[in-house]
């Protein structure tokens, strides 16, 4: 009898779990929730230098369809990747969803003649049953080029759902040979249809009008564990309450294109910055990693963080290595003309005799080679003679020197600072809704493996956009994986809130 009671009891145990079970698997599915998880591709330093983000200017040769289009960028240095299908049966892609454009674009199968395409997967509109031809051509603009293609109209797979007749761009041009090593196809853009390049349908918008989603909105979360093979998440529809913590801020969308809001004040370390007391525009933009602003800002947040451009820092590098040597070899009365050969920096009529040791030393940890260590020399070199010719005391000679250094300009844009300091670096506050968001320099700083070495680079990069539309910010990957953000498409509001790991 006891050993029918204890059957019975675990009958009914057996069937409360699988009842349970099976309610929750279907309120899973059935909630209305479309989720896409995200892959974390790493960056290295090629990407980072020839990355772009650049302001729409009469350069820079965008027709006046895209006239609401503010910014440019080329997506060289973008991280996080999804994978969506297109067609019947669905042929799969790996896309950036990308809340700072758009379009969707991926390489086509008559892209023959670029070599980018031919290291990605192609579109092949024969294979589909439900593919319709458009055949109307565009061109989309970046910050260093364009791509072009045509429009064609199919049904696109976003996790488990299916969007009918999207239209979407087959690209046939891919002019940026650093696509060849991109671990992504093409761009899945999630902004309005006020910037999309003739004016298509935006995926998402048709998501939401063929009753795909519960809710008019979508958010992300980008992981902030960088050890996580988990790169993040995409939820369409909703939002997932284990991807952040708190509360969410919201703020209105004050311009339809964008996700364009208003932000505040930036302080650093606690001390204003000044320009945006009274309100600056930005962007919330999935596809870069940087934090873009004005000058004035972030030149002051570099120089309190100790960023400089590449070739200040290796200037400075130089000065700091070499200029004592340099200087004695001066005063005890060296050629100036030979001075760098003598300590190994330069090689003289053709040999390569001691440049060799200094090629060995400066690869590690150093973007820069031996022929710019010979370049900074000699202009340490000519500086030094002119101060003392001006018989200026040693330590204000090497002032001089280190300010000429800091005032070379910074062609690539980007500025790198030593990894050593990290923890010793002010946070960087933006004020979002009346309410602050720091930044910790863990948050705002990319750290860089090159080689054997770390390289770390600052995630403020300047972007001056003239008023009426400036002063903007672009609030990129390196703000949105500290913060949780919900797209309320619905109510025109975007949403912040801290994330969770």
């Amino acid at each position: 009898m006891a050993d029918q009671n204890m059957g019975i009891k675990f009958l009914l145990i057996a069937i409360c779990l699988w009842t349970w079970i099976t309610s929750w698997v279907l309120t899973a599915s059935s909630d209305g929730l479309v989720r896409i998880n995200l892959k974390r591709q790493p960056l290295d330093l090629k990407r980072i230098n020839a990355a772009r983000i650049t302001r729409v200017g009469l350069e820079s040769n965008v027709n006046d369809q895209e006239a609401d289009v503010i910014y440019l960028k080329n997506y060289l240095d973008t991280q996080y990747y999804g994978e969506i299908g297109i067609g019947s049966p669905s042929q799969s892609f790996s896309v950036v969803f990308d809340t700072g454009s758009s379009n969707l674009w991926v390489p086509s199968s008559k892209c023959l003649f670029s070599i980018p395409c031919h290291f990605h997967s192609k579109f092949r509109a024969r294979l589909s049953s439900t593919y319709t031809k458009i055949g109307i051509p565009c061109k989309i603009n970046y910050g260093s080029g364009s791509i072009s293609g045509f429009f064609s109209l199919d049904h696109v797979k976003v996790g488990d759902i299916a969007v009918k007749d999207q239209e979407f761009i087959e690209i046939t041009r891919e002019g940026f040979l650093p696509f060849l090593v991109a671990k992504y196809d093409g761009i899945l853009g999630l902004g309005f249809q006020e910037i999309s390049v003739e004016q298509a349908t935006p995926l998402w918008f048709n998501m939401v009008q063929q009753g795909h989603v519960s809710q008019k909105l979508f958010s992300l979360w980008l992981n902030p564990d960088l050890t996580s093979e988990l790169g993040g998440e995409i939820v369409f529809g909703g939002l997932d309450w284990r991807h952040f913590r708190g509360d969410h801020t919201y703020v209105p969308v004050t311009k339809s294109g964008y996700w364009q809001i208003e932000v505040g004040d930036i302080l650093v370390a606690n001390n204003s910055t000044g320009l945006c007391e009274n309100g600056c525009a930005a962007i919330v933009d999935s596809g870069t990693p940087l934090i873009a602003g004005p000058t004035e800002i972030v030149a002051q947040i570099n120089r309190a963080i100790g960023a400089e451009g590449i070739v200040s820092l290796e200037c400075k590098n130089a000065v700091f290595k070499y200029g004592y040597s340099l200087w004695d070899s001066l005063i005890s009365g060296v050629r100036p003309e030979i001075v760098c050969v003598d300590i190994g920096l330069c090689s003289y009529n053709g040999s390569q005799h001691v440049r060799t040791v200094v090629e060995n030393e400066t690869r590690e940890g150093s973007p820069m080679g031996e022929t710019a260590l010979c370049t900074f020399c000699e202009m340490i070199v000519f500086w030094i003679q002119v101060q003392l010719k001006q018989q200026k005391t040693k330590e204000k000679v090497f002032k001089h020197v280190n300010q000429l250094c800091e005032n070379l300009p910074n062609p690539i844009g980007k500025s790198f600072l030593n990894c050593d300091y990290l923890e010793i670096l002010p946070d960087v506050t933006f004020t979002i809704g009346n309410k602050s968001f720091p930044l910790t320099p863990e948050q705002y700083i990319l750290k860089v493996e090159e080689s054997c070495s770390t390289v770390c680079v600052s995630g403020f990069v300047a972007l001056d956009v003239p008023p009426p539309r400036g002063p903007l910010w672009v609030l990129g990957d390196r703000f949105l994986s500290a913060y949780h953000t919900v797209f309320d498409f619905g109510n025109l509001r975007v949403g912040f809130a801290k994330s969770a790991k």
